[in-house]
């Protein structure tokens, strides 16, 4: 009987390591596919790095739920025989390897589409699978360094500076699922799958859409580094304000915003005064429309200054650290966090999938497993592998 789940009876082969490819896996998992998770026989990267330090042991707990683990070696002739059976039986198989990793060991795009013409391969790299500088090494701050996000993040008169999330990998892990699933629903008509490709840099561009205009508004100038305002220089006030008790964002992108905040400060005398009488007049007097805001910001504490944002309608939220994050109500409350009691960590906070199908079954959370731990699960019940070929297997490094 079908579960009621959007991706129930899709069965996913997940190569994929860190960030980018396992959030892409994990949105699959959370949406009901059935992702068997595949490491080298020593763990991927993230596995390896928990070791050294406990902290990161969490970031492989939060991508991995939901999924079945195993070893393979696909080094050796019989660890990639093994994974062309696993292909026969699968829809989507996932990697964010280097560009020619999969080809060079035997088991790339043709190899498989040729084995499973129905096959889904989705392909996440840094640069692309084309291009000349395809071969470049990629990881989340050198693509925030290439893409010009860092030339616009940081303090004007401060260095380039990364964004301190791993906005690349993420970023780009969301576009791999949405092309692996537009390449499944495509599959619905055709019956033939598809290669997928994502390339982080190709998803950073997208996000500098305020600071290009910046650069396109005539003379061709580069965009300054703005701190926390507005990346064009198009908005006032917009930026980071301190309060009595920490900081909070505010900004008004339309004059009634404006004028609703002008309510909430009491400064209702400034509304046509010709410096902040519309938006481009506050651009233009930008660091005393920063003063007004400031003055008002700094008497207060982050509940007040919230409250009143809400009370009279205009956009603010305080700065929140990731403690007060983690236990925000609303989040705990859409179910988008939840208290988990992981197998090895703990009792932990774990995100569920921000995709919210209504209607659709929500995925109660599993553990993210051990190294290995469903290779008698996968390998001998699902492949239907005898226990002496799996000890075999174990014996000469395979798995």
């Amino acid at each position: 009987m079908r579960k009621n789940t959007p991706l129930d009876g899709i069965t996913v082969i997940d190569l994929t390591q860190i960030y980018q490819g396992p959030y892409a896996t994990f949105l699959m998992a959370k949406a009901g596919a059935n992702v068997i998770k595949i490491e080298p026989v020593n763990g991927e990267p993230s596995r390896i790095r928990a070791k050294v330090s406990g902290s990161a042991s969490l970031p492989m707990a939060m991508l991995n739920t939901n999924k079945r683990g195993v070893t393979l070696n696909l080094k050796t002739e019989s660890g990639r025989n093994l994974f062309k059976e696993m292909i026969k039986r699968a829809d989507i198989v996932v990697e964010n390897f280097a560009p020619g990793v999969m080809d060079r060991l035997g088991v790339g795009w043709s190899v498989l589409h040729e084995i499973n013409p129905r096959l889904i391969y989705g392909s996440g790299t840094g640069y692309g699978l084309s291009g000349p500088d395809r071969d470049n090494l990629a990881m989340d701050v050198t693509i925030q360094a290439s893409s010009g996000m860092m030339s616009v993040t940081g303090m004007p008169d401060g260095p380039p500076m990364r964004a301190g999330a791993s906005i690349v990998d993420f970023l780009s892990g969301v576009h791999l699922y949405a092309g692996i699933m537009t390449a499944l629903y495509e599959r619905t008509q055709t019956g033939e799958g598809r290669l997928v490709e994502v390339a982080m840099q190709d998803t950073a561009y997208p996000t500098l859409a305020s600071n290009l205009g910046f650069t396109y508004r005539g003379s061709g100038a580069l965009p300054p580094r703005v701190g926390n305002r507005h990346g064009g220089l198009a908005l006032a006030p917009y930026n980071v304000y301190e309060a009595k008790d920490g900081h909070i964002a505010v900004v008004c992108v339309t004059e009634p915003h404006w004028h609703k905040m002008l309510a909430a400060m009491g400064r209702e005398d400034l509304k046509d005064d010709p410096r902040f009488s519309t938006n481009k007049a506050r651009v233009e007097n930008l660091s005393q429309t920063d003063e007004v805001v400031q003055q008002w910001a700094s008497a207060r504490t982050r509940d007040e200054l919230v409250a009143l944002s809400k009370q009279h309608g205009f956009p603010a939220a305080p700065v929140r650290n990731l403690i007060e994050v983690m236990n925000d109500p609303h989040m705990h409350a859409r179910g988008m966090l939840e208290w988990f009691e992981d197998q090895d960590l703990g009792r932990i906070v774990l995100p569920g999938s921000p995709l919210m199908i209504h209607g659709a079954d929500r995925v109660a959370t599993v553990s993210s497993p051990k190294l290995g731990q469903h290779n008698q699960e996968i390998y001998g019940q699902w492949l239907g592998m005898s226990d002496a070929s799996i000890e075999a297997l174990k014996k000469e490094g395979t798995i």
